[in-house]
C-alpha cells in the first residue's frame, strides 16, 4: 500500500505547485528510488486530462557521463532536449539519489563548462511551471544523520502544509522588505550591507520548491559591502564546504576563507564574472525545518536563517547578474539581527515590530 503522505505530496505538486490543467504536457523527472511517487503522479496527471511524460533515470548516469563522454560529446548542445523543454507546459523534478557523493571526484572544470553550455535549456525550463522535490531516500537520511523513518517524517512535516495559508502570511514580510533600500545583517563574524532599492522580494510558498518557506530578492550587484560567516555546511556539485567566510567590496568577493573546501570555492567563483557577486538574499521562514541536513532545498528554508547565493540572479526580482553558477550559503540567525534602512526588523531568528 502506498504511503498516504506520498498521495498528499503528489496532490500538492500537481494541484498547487505546477497547477496541471487539461491538455498540459507534464514531464516527470526522477530516479528509480522514487518510482512509487512517479507512478502516483502519472496516474493523477492522466486523471486530470493531461499528458505525463516520465523521465526515469539513475544518479550514476551523470557521473558516468562526465567520466566517459568525449570532449566532442561534452561540447555538443543537446538540441533534442532543448526542443522538448520549449514545448512542454510543466516540469516536476524529483531527486532521489542512491549516493550523494556520486559526483564528488568528477572534474569540476567539466561540470562548469557543461553548465555554461546548457544555460539556454536552464532559461527555458525556468519559463515553465516547475517544481523541485527531494524524495526521502536512505542516502538523504544518512547524510542528515537520521534513520529512514525519521527522515521521512522530517520531509513530510516540512512539506505537507497549507501552502495557501503560508503564502498569505508571507505577504506582510514581502511588503516590509519591498519598502526598504538597504539591508544590514549583523551576527557571528558578520557585518554586511546589501542594497535592495528597486529590487523585488518574492514569496517562496511552494510553487517551485517543495519544501518551501522563504522570501528572497536579488541585491544590487555592485553595492554589497562587508563580511559574512556561514554556519551551515553546504554541498555543491557533490562537494561539501563548511565554515565559509566572504568579504565583499563594491559587490565583489575579494576574500574567501573556509574551514573545508576553500580551494573549490575559489575555483567556482572564477567560473565567470557574475560568479563572484551576489545573486540572491533569502530569509528562511519554514519553522517546521529546525536543523540543517546539508541539503540546500531544505536548509535555505530553515526558520531563523538567512542565505545568500553567489552567481545568477532571479530576473523576476529585478536582478541582472548573470552566471552559470547559483550557489547558496546559509547563516544561522538565532543570535543575529537584521536592519532595514537602519531600523531593527529581525532579531534572534524572527521578524519583530511588524
Amino acid at each position: 500500500m502506498v504511503d498516504q503522505r506520498i498521495e498528499k505530496i503528489a496532490d500538492i505538486l500537481i494541484d498547487y505547485s505546477v497547477k496541471v490543467k487539461e491538455g498540459d504536457y507534464v514531464v516527470i523527472e526522477g530516479e528509480y528510488a522514487c518510482i512509487e511517487l512517479i507512478k502516483v503522479l502519472y496516474k493523477k496527471i492522466l486523471k486530470r486530462g493531461a499528458f505525463p511524460i516520465p523521465r526515469i533515470g539513475d544518479d550514476q548516469f551523470l557521473s558516468m557521463y562526465y567520466k566517459y563522454a568525449s570532449d566532442k560529446i561534452l561540447n555538443t548542445f543537446p538540441e533534442i532536449t532543448y526542443n522538448e523543454v520549449k514545448k512542454i507546459d510543466c516540469l516536476i523534478i524529483l531527486r532521489a539519489p542512491k549516493n550523494l557523493k556520486e559526483m564528488a571526484n568528477t572534474d569540476p572544470n567539466k561540470i562548469t563548462n557543461r553548465t555554461k553550455l546548457l544555460e539556454p535549456i536552464k532559461i527555458e525550463r525556468l519559463k515553465k511551471r516547475w517544481v523541485l522535490f527531494d524524495f526521502p531516500t536512505p542516502s538523504f537520511a544518512q547524510e542528515a544523520g537520521m534513520s529512514l523513518e525519521e527522515f521521512e517524517d522530517f520531509v513530510y512535516n516540512a512539506c505537507i502544509q497549507d501552502w495557501k495559508k503560508v503564502e498569505k502570511e508571507q505577504e506582510k514580510y514581502v511588503n516590509l522588505m519591498n519598502s526598504g533600500s538597504e539591508v544590514r545583517i549583523v551576527g557571528k563574524d558578520t557585518d554586511i550591507k546589501l542594497k535592495i532599492k528597486g529590487r523585488k522580494f518574492i514569496k517562496g510558498c511552494g510553487t517551485h520548491n517543495m519544501p518551501d518557506g522563504e522570501i528572497f530578492t536579488a541585491p544590487l550587484e555592485n553595492e554589497t559591502e562587508g563580511y559574512i560567516y556561514f554556519d551551515y555546511p553546504v554541498v555543491y556539485s557533490g562537494k561539501e564546504v563548511s565554515g565559509v567566510r566572504f568579504k565583499f567590496e563594491k559587490g565583489k568577493i575579494v576574500d574567501v576563507k573556509a574551514e573545508k573546501g576553500e580551494d573549490f570555492i575559489k575555483q567556482v567563483i572564477k567560473t565567470d564574472e557574475g560568479a563572484s557577486k551576489l545573486g540572491e538574499l533569502g530569509i528562511g521562514l519554514n519553522y517546521n525545518i529546525k536543523r540543517g541536513i546539508k541539503n540546500i532545498l531544505f536548509d535555505e528554508k530553515i526558520g531563523g536563517s538567512i542565505h545568500t547565493a553567489i552567481g545568477s540572479a532571479y530576473k523576476e526580482c529585478g536582478g541582472v547578474n548573470e552566471s552559470a553558477v547559483h550557489w547558496d550559503f546559509i547563516k544561522d540567525m538565532k543570535d543575529g539581527k537584521m536592519f532595514l534602512d537602519g531600523k531593527l526588523i529581525y532579531e534572534n531568528g524572527k521578524f519583530v515590530n511588524i
